[in-house]
């Protein structure tokens, strides 16, 4: 099972949007899928259309007191489940210090579940704190969407500089830039440069788009309302790029 861990420090960077579409894209490719929802806020539930409740919510989980598998919920689109977001994840710092190698807690949880699933998408709160170090230290993957901005690829630095610190040596950093306005010059310049923390960045960007913006109308992935549209084209791309990007290595 891959693990791909959509994050970023900074919020409104489009990761739920990420999230989303690739996880449906992967199922539509005939891959068995898994999305969590770790966002007490339960966008991407929303988006799948399941209630963001899970039984005994996260003290139920991290107390041991149930296994991850028994809170998956299907989604609409075959190959495609959800473990939901709860309210109660509000609260996962304060569990996660009470475990024992509080670290590695969430690592631990995903055993129940490898196996099922070839892709595993964690779509995760902003922030740095002890849930994000246990996502660094389950995932394969951290997908990182950057806005062309001076402060969006601040925190991109701030990410790889805390990775390398901890020596999470499993972990591909791989930022892309998200929610692009070609005509603002900034973000032209910005993705035309790709220097230093963008050097590994992938080449497909994410416009900014309306269709993205209705996917809270229709709550459903691009690909099902609006799949001739340019970021539905763009988000086929990205996954393909993202692919291919891990069968190289």
């Amino acid at each position: 099972m891959i693990t791909v861990a959509c994050y970023n420090l900074k919020g409104g960077v489009g990761k739920t949007a990420t999230a989303v579409n690739l996880s449906y894209l992967a199922a539509l490719g005939g891959a068995g899928t898994l999305v969590w929802d770790l966002d007490p806020q339960g966008a991407a539930s929303f988006y799948y259309r399941i209630k963001p409740r899970v039984k005994g919510g996260s003290p139920g989980l991290f107390r041991r007191k149930r296994k991850l598998a028994a809170a998956i919920k299907a989604t609409d689109f075959p190959r495609l489940d959800l473990v939901p977001a709860d309210f109660s994840y509000r609260n996962m710092d304060l569990l996660l210090e009470r475990q024992r190698k509080p670290g590695t807690r969430i690592r631990k949880l995903l055993k129940s579940v490898r196996g099922q699933y070839q892709y595993l998408f964690l779509d995760c709160p902003p922030g740095i704190s002890l849930l994000s170090e246990n996502i660094f230290a389950a995932a394969d993957v951290l997908l990182v969407p950057v806005i062309p901005t001076t402060l969006s690829l601040r925190t991109l630095e701030q990410v790889l500089a805390f990775c390398a610190g901890e020596d999470y040596r499993h972990l591909r950093v791989v930022p892309f830039f998200s929610m692009v306005d070609r005509r603002k010059s900034l973000h032209r310049e910005m993705i035309a440069q790709r220097s230093g923390a963008l050097e590994q960045a992938l080449a497909t960007c994410i416009p900014y788009a309306s269709e993205v913006e209705q996917m809270g109308v229709h709550r459903a992935p691009l690909e099902t309302y609006a799949h001739a549209s340019p970021a539905a084209g763009a988000y086929r791309e990205l996954w393909a790029e993202l692919q291919r990007r891990s069968a190289a290595r």
